[in-house]
């Protein structure tokens, strides 16, 4: 068992962080989308993008430090960070919106009108905030802070 804990140590001390961020980030995100979509009752899409945006922001330089250790960041970091979050958000909300439309008919849940339009608008931004944390997650691993991108580069994103 420590074996495979030393083998895998580095990427649970990565999930660990990037949960840390997720959470904070997440409380974050879904305070600012809960106030624009049903305080000052802005749509499904634009209650959630501009969430998402702020959380970007905090979420990029968190991750960077914490979670990836980025020491030193080439010219096309942002731009690929800003790529796998748009990705991601276009992913996770197209899909979180129908699925949970879905979800609630064949369940019976929907017969009859017994839900509004708010609540399953509502159930499904967090449903796709759970399909945009995996999916960032390893969008971030994997495309935005890899490491060893280039021959010697070694640990870190650096690009001369």
């Amino acid at each position: 068992m420590k074996a495979l804990y030393l083998k895998y140590k580095d990427f649970i001390m990565e999930v660990i962080h990037f949960g840390m961020v997720g959470v904070i980030n997440t409380f974050l995100g879904w305070v600012i989308m809960a106030v624009l979509y049903n305080l000052i009752h802005m749509n499904y899409w634009v209650s959630s993008g501009i969430s998402y945006f702020i959380g970007s922001v905090f979420s990029y330089h968190a991750n960077a430090k914490l979670t990836f250790k980025v020491e030193n960041r080439d010219k096309w970091l942002p731009w690929r960070f800003a790529l796998n979050i748009i990705v991601c958000y276009l992913v996770s909300f197209s899909v979180a919106k129908p699925f949970v439309g879905w979800l609630f008919r064949v369940s019976g849940l929907s017969a009859g009108g017994a839900f509004s339009q708010a609540l399953l608008d509502n159930v499904a931004m967090i449903f796709g905030m759970g399909i945009f944390i995996v999916m960032n997650f390893f969008g971030q691993k994997l495309f935005v802070f890899r490491k060893g991108r280039h021959k010697g580069e070694g640990n870190t994103t650096t690009v001369s």
